[in-house]
């Protein structure tokens, strides 16, 4: 399988060494010696020996590439919070859809799907606020429906407003009278929504929620998007500018993104960084559904934290909320820069945990390994896990490894220093001129071999990009797979890369022909 540059993942070590050379590290390049003018002058020659070959204009860009440096964090104002809570099946899920117009929170007709508070960045008529849905409420719940209804009381605590959606072909009921209580206690400006209105004849059945006394209801639609509109211009009335509740928020904090089977730690460990109950955790297998996105201090740094649902299988073999729930873990990667993947030492490393790391490789995210558990392993199992890391994650040996107990929070202090060293690795830009002077120490102690009679050469080498480090070759003919990934251990031999994946790819290009 290629990967978005157009090369395999290095999954193997084939312990390639051009020509039978065996590796060993007298011959490494020593380009840190190389003084700047020498750099310039090397870049400068190489770049008019291309001259004379066929270059097309994306190749004229690859070589005018400058080196950059990543965004700076900056105090951004804290966006006013609107949360929409409801007893279970009223259609929060559906509305929270249609205010930010794409298909983002989880929907399925089975009651309770949404568990944990999941904000969301929204805008109507020029203003930015945060949404957030939240599961169905409750009373005298029980086991994880009463985690459910908590974290929507917390999500009341936190809100500047309040949407309380009711279901308009049930009319007033028990439950929600209770969840009217909560409301005004909490002091919190309410907006009664009347959804599930499709057609103006359900208008009039809206007004038998005048008796939970919380004002006029608004009659809507989430599904058709009837109504909608006017109840968020009410919304934004009720909003304030700046929210009285929320943090500031920082512009620019690197996005970690937590992976791995169900039930393997990952929203424990969110909780146990963020210093609260974030999110619902419980024994049952894959409470988590939605990407829960918190801003997290850890390390003296801010960091903003992604909880994933737990990826159980092959997408194509998933149906309902565990499909979608999928879908959204994948979307939830491709937006951070790290990945942490949990792994729970107490069970042997399976399939499933060699897929998930696969797909941060395939996405191009930095990678930390984080073994969970790790107060519950014994040096029997210990020894085994020695041997099932050797024989399964060869292919990923370069990613830093912390070992972590996420329900106790020890030694969670290590994954700070574990996600820099990846990010910084992730952002590493090494100067063309002391990667031309690599690549030239490199392959004439290592020449590619011959095929065919020929051997190609590398005639210029550029960093295309960073985030991660992708590199491009021109050369005179096709590089061998072995020879690139060569060409990467030897990268990273060089300049570390501890934690990023890095890519390799080549153009070859031929000589122009003379005109007669």
């Amino acid at each position: 399988m290629t990967d978005q540059h157009g090369i395999e993942p290095d999954t193997t070590d084939d312990g390639f060494e051009p020509d039978g050379v065996e590796p060993d590290t007298t011959g490494d390049v020593e380009v840190e010696q190389i003084d700047f003018e020498t750099d310039e002058a090397r870049v400068n020659a190489l770049r008019a020996g291309l001259a004379g070959y066929e270059l097309d204009d994306e190749d004229a860009a690859l070589l005018e590439l400058e080196e950059f440096d990543p965004d700076a964090i900056r105090i951004l104002p804290a966006l006013p919070v609107l949360a929409i809570v409801g007893r279970p099946n009223v259609g929060k899920s559906a509305l929270v859809n249609r205010i930010l117009g794409r298909r983002e929170a989880v929907v399925e007709d089975t009651p309770g799907v949404t568990r944990d508070r999941v904000s969301y960045k929204a805008e109507w008529a020029g203003r930015r606020f945060t949404i957030v849905d939240t599961g169905g409420w409750e009373p005298d719940a029980r086991g994880i429906d009463r985690s459910v209804a908590q974290q929507a009381e917390i999500a009341i605590e936190l809100a500047d407003a309040v949407l309380f959606v009711v279901d308009v072909n049930v009319g007033p009921t028990s439950t929600d009278e209770h969840v009217v209580r909560m409301l005004r206690q909490s002091n919190r400006p309410v907006i009664l929504v009347a959804n599930k209105a499709d057609d103006a004849r359900r208008d009039l059945e809206a007004s038998s929620l005048w008796s939970l006394g919380l004002g006029e209801p608004l009659p809507v639609s989430a599904v058709h998007g009837r109504g909608v509109a006017d109840m968020l211009d009410i919304a934004m009335e009720a909003l304030p500018e700046i929210s009285a509740v929320a943090k500031e928020e920082l512009g620019g904090p690197r996005r970690v993104a937590l992976l791995g089977r169900p039930n393997v730690g990952k929203s424990s460990l969110l909780n146990k960084a963020a210093g609260e109950e974030r999110v619902v955790v419980n024994e049952v297998a894959g409470t988590t559904r939605d990407p829960i996105d918190e801003q997290i201090e850890l390390g003296g740094r801010v960091w903003r934290f992604v909880d994933t649902a737990g990826i159980r299988r092959r997408v194509h073999l998933q149906q309902g909320a565990d499909f979608y729930a999928t879908l959204r873990t994948q979307a939830a990667l491709e937006k951070a820069e790290v990945a942490v993947v949990l792994l729970d030492v107490t069970e042997p490393l399976s399939e499933q945990d060699v897929r998930i790391i696969d797909l941060v490789l395939e996405s191009g995210r930095a990678l930390v390994l984080a073994f969970n558990k790790w107060d519950q392993l014994d040096d029997e199992r210990r020894r085994y896990l020695e041997r099932e890391i050797e024989k399964d994650l060869a292919h990923v040996d370069w990613a830093p490894r912390v070992n972590i107990s996420a329900r106790t929070g020890r030694h969670l202090e290590k994954l700070v220093p574990a996600l820099e060293t990846a990010l910084d690795a992730w952002d590493t830009r090494i100067p063309t001129g002391k990667l031309n002077g690599f690549i030239a120490e490199l392959t004439a102690a290592h020449p590619h071999p011959l095929r065919g009679g020929k051997q190609p050469r590398i005639l210029f080498a550029t960093q295309a990009s960073t985030r991660p480090p992708t590199f491009v070759l021109f050369t005179t003919g096709f590089l061998d797979p072995q020879y690139r990934r060569f060409i990467q251990r030897r990268l990273r031999e060089d300049y570390g890369f501890e934690g990023s994946p890095i890519v390799v790819n080549m153009r070859v290009r031929e000589k122009r022909t003379r005109r007669t």
